[in-house]
């Protein structure tokens, strides 16, 4: 399986724009649609100076009315800053264009105190942020009238998809974990650990959740495809660096992610494993491995004409070798 992951930012060294990012991106999803591809992955970020995505929703809905085939992850959806009934509308209006069953939310808490300053919000108050949200969403993508606030409000039309679009609680926290059982929701944390898995599962047995479901990160988060590497790490190693060392800056003590990659230069980014360059036979290699593989083809504003390449090379020299077998 293969996906494409972006978050459309422009470092200020980048000769690329963010109209041109976008409607590149737009025109990436669109090819990929017929060509074997699975999905999509979009993120959330907010007052970034690179530009980072603001409005995956609004991209998601594009991207899904663009394509018929692709699914669309947006991880995360951090809906501790949202309007919870907007949000409910404007992820029905992204699942009615998708046609049904191909947008996924993974509800992320939200971490950088600039963004719950930005949007006038507690960050100590994240949990029952998000919780309040999600409750609020599941019931008003039933369409029926209920009491908000001490109001009665209503959220119409529906998604398509029954009862409700996937969506799973993320976080890297026990909390986290008992959160999405106690919602009756999957789980999906941004790192790999059991034990969250297992206070998962215990908390899903507690409340009699008979359907539990973890799915773990794994594989590198950015990967390119390149017949010759080296000549590809030339061209994007500074926009990988800024793009590890920028997320890295925005890490809290309470925040754990595999993404995190503490690097001081590009030889530290490549030795991570996160970021790879990797010829078609090692992508082969990595797809059998992994069962998926993360395509990043616009990763920290490179030029589009490497992303294309990359894809180009996935549906001539890689996709093939997997069917075969």
């Amino acid at each position: 399986m293969f996906q494409l992951r972006f978050d459309l930012r422009v470092p200020p060294f980048a000769t690329t724009t963010h109209d041109q990012l976008y409607r590149e991106a737009m025109d990436m999803v669109g090819w990929a649609d017929d060509r074997g591809f699975m999905g999509i992955v979009l993120s959330e970020h907010h007052g970034v100076d690179d530009g980072y995505m603001s409005s995956p929703l609004t991209l998601a809905a594009g991207m899904l009315g663009r394509t018929s085939h692709l699914l669309c992850t947006v991880a995360a959806l951090l809906v501790s800053y949202h309007d919870p009934l907007r949000l409910a509308e404007e992820v029905a209006c992204a699942d009615l264009l998708s046609g049904g069953n191909r947008l996924v939310l993974i509800i992320g808490l939200g971490y950088r105190e600039s963004e719950f300053e930005m949007f006038g919000k507690d960050r100590r108050r994240r949990g029952q942020l998000v919780e309040a949200a999600v409750d609020t969403m599941l019931r008003a993508w039933t369409g029926e009238p209920f009491e908000y606030q001490g109001r009665t409000v209503r959220v119409t039309p529906r998604p398509v998809t029954r009862p409700h679009p996937t969506m799973m609680i993320g976080g890297s926290a026990e909390v986290s974990a008992r959160r999405a059982a106690r919602f009756h929701l999957p789980f999906m944390p941004p790192v790999a650990d059991d034990d969250l898995a297992r206070v998962y599962y215990e908390e899903a047995e507690r409340v009699g959740y008979g359907a539990p479901f973890v799915m773990m990160p794994s594989g590198p988060g950015a990967v390119i495809v390149a017949d010759d590497p080296e000549r590809v790490w030339d061209q994007i190693g500074r926009h990988a660096l800024y793009d590890a060392q920028t997320y890295a800056s925005w890490q809290y003590a309470d925040q754990r992610s595999s993404w995190n990659v503490e690097a001081d230069d590009v030889t530290g980014v490549r030795a991570s494993g996160q970021y790879q360059v990797v010829t078609p036979d090692d992508c082969v290699k990595l797809a059998r491995e992994n069962a998926s593989v993360t395509l990043h083809p616009l990763v920290g504003g490179i030029h589009p004409a490497i992303g294309w390449e990359s894809l180009q090379l996935v549906v001539d020299k890689v996709m093939p070798r997997l069917a075969a077998g």
